[in-house]
């Protein structure tokens, strides 16, 4: 059980925040389901005044198409280079205290989470910004690969930076 919170007449004097780490977090990759909330929880910082946690998650339907699951590939070792990558450049651009991104490979089930992306900021703005931001780069970017099988069991193939997939069932 942990200790119980401080009241605020506590006569203990206040601990000073630390400055911001943008150490904190990690990326990986990982072959089962995520914990968000074990990789929100690894973003904390005393001085986060906003913690944002986005999970994707695979939809069922997509532009009236049924999905049964995501399978994921990528090249790890490239792509977990460039995720660090990132997470570094959205920690300077925010000002965040700490940022995650764990990516899901193999299938993913209807409703299951495919990545997380977590982030702390002293403000809530900087922290939503920066999840988004983010995930807009992993999605073109990063070398991850996504094949989606539809509900009659046929199997299309995205590529990063690459919708001709998705198009060619709009």
């Amino acid at each position: 059980m942990p200790a119980p919170l401080p009241t605020a007449s506590s006569s203990a004097a206040p601990v000073p925040a630390p400055g911001p780490s943008p150490d904190a977090g990690a990326c990986r990759f990982v072959h089962g389901p995520i914990d968000g909330a074990a990789i929100l929880a690894a973003v904390a910082a005393p001085a986060a005044g906003g913690n944002v946690l986005f999970l994707g998650t695979t939809r069922g339907v997509t532009a009236d198409v049924t999905t049964r699951s995501l399978d994921y590939e990528a090249h790890e070792t490239v792509a977990v280079a460039m995720l660090d990558g990132l997470r570094a450049e959205a920690a300077a651009r925010f000002g965040l205290c700490g940022c995650a991104i764990v990516h899901r490979l193999g299938r993913v089930v209807v409703g299951e989470a495919s990545i997380a992306i977590a982030a702390s900021a002293p403000h809530r703005r900087e922290a939503f910004a920066a999840t988004e931001w983010l995930l807009e780069r992993v999605k073109a970017a990063v070398p991850i690969w996504k094949c989606e099988e539809d509900g009659e069991g046929r199997r299309t193939w995205v590529h990063p930076g690459d919708l001709r997939g998705i198009e060619e069932r709009r």
